[in-house]
């Protein structure tokens, strides 16, 4: 089930929210019952057989973290350690299994006999948050969780279940047993959530019917192939970020807070920045586990080079079994590398320079954004080609964009960049908060009603990193 449909706009989200609502306030068990079960009718909807890997999962990560925190009670080291190892393997076999044996299989001069497997939806977003949760009881840096249904609860919660935001455990851990669902937090969500809506329904998938035909196109032109390189930038982004939207504003209608996925990547100054924006919480997981524990930054300048190249391979990998993946992911890691070396940071701090950063930094995610993009390496290659050509009729791209798709494309651009939050910010400033939230959610009703209008005539509408 996807937030953008039918089904959970005028089904789904309706019911459960108002059976949610006719609960007491104080029946915080029976609430987490509801939202357990729903998120689990949620996720078989579409996975209803793959439902057993995710329980599976939590049950053994539970039964996992339970041993572990009987282990540092008992000052076991040894078995704290053999149990942490044991389970990272076991969750980490999972998400190979299914994510990368295919493929690795399909490298092979010879055929190995495999089961026809599809990728469970949301298993690198799942297997990650739990993962999370048995590395912080192992640290000590949170409490193990001894109500499995609460342990459930924290991984299936139906919002962030397919695509993040990965939620730390120690984030929500006092929101399973204590929230408040208030009239303000309401009314944020539900504009938070046509927000999120909008980007999806009339940005994004505005912007991926000329990036699809760019880069179905066998041999675009410099001008098609610069139009769909622009407009995938957009569709990503408006469909990720739109998604992550509205996971927080349906999070805020329940009660809970969860964390910001991203913060107006495109106006970063430098790959590095870009990377403080863009999957926030990727980002961050990546920095606790893997960046931090290897060294970071607090070692040679070789060892720091390895270490980044080697997260971001995994970033890279972590969102597909394909070499355009990883040549993404050391793309970015490169570049990074390459302004640690040349100082970027002290560029970045001078104001006549920074536009000619941000026009870098731009370029630079673009073309990743191809490689990320495309269905296999030599065609990553030849679209890039094709953009930096510059031949071809410019004319053959100027078919795509009717004035409704300009409209939006322009959109687009504008709310890529922080422009409302810097309306916003001066109008509180000058005492207009309370006017500021009444045009929002004003503005919200028409938003929504041309969603759905845009719902009801289109087709199925996936997010991108749902195959994630």
């Amino acid at each position: 089930m996807v937030f953008s449909s039918t089904v959970f706009l005028f089904v789904f989200l309706p019911t459960v929210w108002l059976l949610y609502l006719l609960i007491p306030k104080n029946c915080i068990t029976a609430k987490n019952i509801l939202l357990g079960i729903t998120s689990l009718l949620f996720y078989a909807y579409g996975e209803p057989v793959y439902i057993v890997i995710m329980l599976f999962s939590v049950l053994f990560n539970y039964c996992a973290a339970r041993g572990i925190g009987a282990a540092m009670e008992r000052g076991d080291e040894g078995r704290r350690k053999f149990l942490t190892g044991f389970s990272v393997v076991v969750n980490l076999i999972i998400l190979g299994f299914f994510k990368y044996v295919p493929w690795l299989c399909s490298l092979l001069p010879f055929d190995v006999p495999l089961p026809a497997l599809s990728l469970p939806v949301g298993i690198s977003f799942y297997t990650f948050q739990v993962l999370s949760y048995v590395l912080d009881v192992s640290r000590g840096t949170c409490g193990v969780q001894k109500n499995y249904f609460n342990l459930l609860l924290y991984i299936s919660f139906f919002p962030q279940l397919i695509a993040g935001p990965i939620v730390a455990y120690e984030d929500i851990r006092a929101q399973l047993s204590d929230r408040t669902v208030t009239l303000s937090g309401t009314v944020s969500g539900i504009r938070r959530f046509i927000w999120g809506l909008s980007k999806k329904l009339l940005i994004s998938n505005a912007a991926a019917v000329i990036a699809d035909a760019a880069f179905a196109a066998e041999s675009p032109s410099s001008a098609l192939a610069w139009a769909g390189a622009v407009c995938y930038c957009i569709q990503i982004y408006f469909d990720f970020s739109g998604y992550s939207d509205m996971a927080i504003g349906l999070a805020s209608m329940f009660g809970f807070s969860i964390c910001e996925n991203f913060n107006y990547p495109y106006s970063a100054a430098t790959i590095r920045d870009f990377w403080k924006r863009w999957h926030i919480s990727l980002t961050s997981w990546f920095r606790q586990y893997v960046y931090i524990p290897l060294g970071g930054n607090r070692c040679s300048t070789a060892r720091t080079v390895f270490n980044r190249i080697f997260v971001f391979f995994l970033t890279g990998l972590w969102h597909g079994a394909n070499f355009t993946y990883i040549l993404w992911g050391l793309w970015h890691g490169g570049l990074m590398m390459l302004e640690r070396l040349c100082h970027f940071d002290a560029l970045e701090k001078k104001r006549a320079v920074r536009p000619l950063l941000r026009l870098y930094t731009l370029l630079a995610v673009a073309v990743g954004f191809v490689m990320f993009r495309v269905a296999d390496v030599g065609q990553g290659f030849s679209f890039l080609c094709a953009m930096f050509s510059f031949s071809g009729n410019p004319a053959d791209a100027s078919g795509y964009f009717t004035p409704y798709t300009v409209v939006l494309l322009v959109c687009g651009i504008l709310f890529s960049a922080p422009i409302l939050p810097y309306l916003r910010e001066k109008l509180t400033q000058s005492g207009h908060e309370t006017l500021c939230n009444a045009v929002s959610s004003v503005v919200c009703i028409p938003l929504y009603l041309l969603c759905v209008m845009t719902l009801a005539s289109s087709a199925f509408n996936p997010f991108i990193y749902y195959i994630f």
